[in-house]
């Protein structure tokens, strides 16, 4: 059934949503990628970023995209769009949350493979595994949430 077409009805509040989460979307597969051939964008989604905001215009939001005809079917996100909407919000929401998530899990697991020798944590039990990994991340979790990243710093190895 490929290239069965369906209609969907938007409201304006919608699509402008629709937009969003498909920029969004694109963003979070693409924004780290840098389009080397070892690096390529996800086209796929780059493809249906360009098809939403191809349809802006016709629910009055034309300002949220850019579009030369000699740009053929590549429509890109305006800068009232990324900048007057809350598009930037939620990324730097999403940028912050990442940040102190993943902090305190890789300093943690830094240190358990560093304690913990191969055989001895292929001796472990799934279980004690876990547990033992958590508490390695928990003590960062503590130290990041009294005093943020204040008492990280880079020791220089003599």
């Amino acid at each position: 059934m490929a290239g069965n077409k369906q209609s969907i009805k938007f409201t304006k509040e919608q699509f402008e949503d629709l937009s969003k989460m498909v920029y969004l979307g694109n963003w979070m597969a693409n924004a780290h990628r840098d389009g080397s051939t070892e690096d390529l964008h996800i086209e796929k989604y780059e493809k249906i970023q360009d098809y939403i905001f191809s349809l802006a215009p016709k629910f009055g939001l034309e300002k949220y995209m850019d579009h030369e005809d000699s740009d053929g079917d590549k429509y890109y996100p305006s800068r009232f769009f990324e900048e007057e909407t809350d598009i930037n919000l939620l990324h730097d929401e999403y940028d912050e949350n990442t940040f102190w998530q993943e902090l305190p899990n890789r300093l943690g697991d830094r240190d358990f493979f560093e304690k913990f020798s191969k055989a001895e944590i292929e001796a472990m039990s799934d279980k004690e595994r876990f547990i033992k990994r958590c508490r390695h991340s928990e003590t960062y979790e503590d130290e990041l949430s009294k005093n943020g990243i204040e008492r990280l710093r880079i020791l220089k190895k003599d």
